[in-house]
Parts: C-alpha cells; structure tokens; sequence
C-alpha cells in the first residue's frame, strides 16, 4: 500500500505580497556601499541645488490652484498640514512666507511657473543620469527628450500631490462629520494627523514610483521598481525624524548665521537625493547580471 505523499504548505497570502521586499534584502550592503561613491554624492547635490529652487514655485503654485480653481479653504489648511509635516525646521516661517506669494498679485505665479520649467530638468537631468547608469542604460535622452520628460513628471507629481490633499481634506471633512463637529479635542486632531500622514506617505510612494519607472530611458518593469518605491518613502518619513533630531547638534544658525534657513533646506534636500538613488539602486539587478528588457528607448 502506497504512503500518501505530504504536500508542500502553500504560503500565505501576507508571505506573497512581502516576497518582493525579501527580494530586496541581498541588495542592501551593495546599496550602502554605492551610497558612499563620490559621483552618487555629485548627484544627490545638483538634485538638491535645485530642489530647493523649484521647491518654493511648485508650493506657491499648488495654493495658487487651490485658491483659484478649487475655491477650498480646507485643502488650503491641509496643504499647509502637509508642509509642516515635511519640512524639518522653521516650518511656520517657510509656509508662512509661500501663503504670501500665493496670494501676491499675479506676476508672481508666472514668474513661479517658468522657475519651475527650469529647475526640473535641473532635477530630472542629472536623475535621468544616475538613473540609466543603475541599470545599465548606455543612452541618455536628448536634451530637448529631457525637458519633455521633466516638464511631465513635473506635472505628475503636482497632480499626484493633489490628489493626496484632496483626498486628505475629504477624509478629515468625514472625520469631523464622524465627531458631530467637535474638532476642538486630542482624539479628533490625533486622527486628522494620521490622516494627513497616512496620505502624504503614499503620495511619497507613488512619486517614487513614477520616476524609478518612467525616469530611465529604457522599458522598466514596475513591479521590479514598486517595492523599492514602498522602501524610499517609508525611510524618507524616517530620516526626516533622525534629521530633525540632529540639526540641533549641528547648529547651521551658528555657522550660517542668517542662511541657516536655507543650509537646512539643501542638507534635506541631499538627503533626499541619497535616499531616491538608494532606491533606484535596490530595485536594479546586479551589474554583472544585464537585464535584456532594459534596452534604451528610441
């Protein structure tokens, strides 16, 4: 009489969605030690370089089509919600300072506008770079293919952001509907907070996503980038909090004086950069092993 033969226990569902992160795991000391090369760190400064010139039009821009086309006083306070949560030092001054060029005559949106035409391909240049070198790409796009593709991603990550704080002011609408109208305790705003967060994270994500996937001049897999994705905005939502912890031993204000605000900014938006090429570099196949889908776009 034949034994039964024991069948292989299936795994679960959870063990299938985490199976692409455990993928991950054998490409982080390589990403830690592509993190310390001096072209990374070249890279990662010309991003935050113009990080930060583009950081203030994209902002007065959003609250200009908040303030225009939505006519929303709620997503107006939530987009302020969101700044404060991003930003690692003086937020009130910096969001302060952008709610006033919103509401400045209207030269200043234009002026806002073509700032914005200009420094993203200062982002997205230099990312396309590093970004094909990744994975292997030998062909960089045109200069003119890089300000369409810039210009683009520019508008994908506005509208990606968006939606995330019309989503959030929905939500918090419903929450305050929920609380009968009493917003004025620890619970509701606890919540609201989570809220706000909760969305902001997933707009990290996806914009993650978005350039991982469609920055390379090459047909990338998205489900070899989307974990990666998930990693990056989780550990930018962490490094804003280790960040934050060690500004005060780093004392910009002593050495900076008066730029102090504006150190602060670029330093963040460095690390920012680490953290995007980290990413890119942890979803990448190893050098030596050459992915054949990853051939240069025409």
């Amino acid at each position: 009489m034949a034994e039964p033969t024991e069948t292989a226990p299936q795994p679960s569902r959870l063990s299938r969605y985490l199976e692409p992160f455990k993928a991950l795991r054998p490409r982080a000391v390589p990403t830690l030690k592509y993190l310390t090369q001096t072209e990374v760190h070249t890279y990662a400064f010309s991003v935050a370089a113009n990080a930060i010139l583009s950081f203030f039009p994209a902002c007065v821009l959003l609250m200009t089509i908040i303030r225009k086309v939505f006519r929303s006083r709620r997503m107006l306070d939530v987009i302020g919600q969101v700044l404060q949560s991003f930003l690692p030092s003086n937020q009130s001054y910096i969001v302060g300072s952008i709610r006033k060029l919103a509401n400045a005559r209207g030269g200043t949106q234009v002026m806002s506008m073509v700032m914005l035409v200009i420094t993203s391909t200062g982002i997205f240049m230099p990312l396309e770079v590093a970004l094909n070198e990744i994975w292997g790409i030998k062909k960089n796009r045109s200069y003119l293919g890089n300000q369409v593709i810039s210009l683009v991603l520019a508008l994908a990550c506005g509208v990606l952001m968006l939606i995330s704080i019309a989503l959030t002011s929905g939500t918090q609408l419903l929450l305050q509907a929920l609380f009968l109208g009493f917003v004025a305790n620890f619970a509701f705003k606890a919540l609201a907070w989570v809220i706000m967060k909760a969305f902001s994270i997933v707009a990290s994500i996806a914009i993650f996503f978005l350039v991982y996937w469609r920055l390379p001049n090459g047909k990338i897999d998205p489900r070899a980038v989307f974990p990666a994705a998930v990693v990056s905005g989780l550990l930018l939502e962490v490094a804003k909090y280790v960040y934050i912890w060690v500004l005060p031993h780093l004392d910009f204000r002593e050495t900076y004086g008066p730029f102090a605000v504006a150190v602060t900014l670029i330093f963040w938006a460095f690390v920012i950069g680490l953290i995007l090429l980290g990413g890119a570099y942890l979803s990448a196949p190893p050098r030596e092993e050459p992915a054949a889908s990853q051939s240069a776009s025409t």
